[in-house]
């Protein structure tokens, strides 16, 4: 069974959890589920009174598949709105794009039923990932001496000295 016909189970299992949502604050409810592993993960959106600490639900699904030894998600769906369908926020589709390919099937749709189909890397274009930290070959590891070097160089051009 291929991820894109996994996505009416995710968008169920994403309905159920908004249903337990905890969104006392703002009322915004949100039911996220990852399919990883040919299992779903799916959770709500947690609210805070101190705003920032608030965990949205795409993030605690994640989390959940993360927690349960997974490290690649395969499929994402979002249930959020009345009428109209929220898309997962920056931070979510950073987290996300963590864990996923470009072409990763992503729904999101409002309680009200209309749904957009997209994928990962159209969520997030040019996403910051893993390769970013990645040397191309031959360039070799950086060495201690060599950032003590550099450090040292940083410290003599900022007294005004040349490096």
């Amino acid at each position: 069974m291929t991820s894109r016909s996994r996505l009416p189970a995710l968008l169920r299992a994403a309905s159920r959890a908004r249903a337990k949502a905890y969104a006392p604050y703002s009322g915004f409810r949100v039911g996220a589920a990852v399919l990883a592993g040919d299992r779903i993960f799916a959770a709500g959106n947690v609210e805070n009174s101190a705003y920032p600490l608030s965990i949205c639900a795409e993030r605690n699904a994640v989390a959940m598949a993360v927690a349960a030894g997974h490290r690649r998600i395969d499929a994402v769906a979002v249930v959020a709105g009345k009428d109209q369908p929220a898309a997962p926020c920056g931070g979510c589709r950073q987290v996300i794009a963590e864990f996923s390919a470009p072409r990763t099937p992503v729904i999101y749709a409002a309680s009200g039923g209309r749904r957009v189909t997209t994928d990962v890397g159209s969520l997030l274009p040019d996403a910051f990932g893993p390769e970013a930290f990645r040397q191309p070959a031959g360039a070799g590891a950086r060495t201690m001496a060599g950032v003590q070097r550099a450090a040292a160089r940083v410290r003599r051009t900022r007294r005004g000295q040349s490096p």
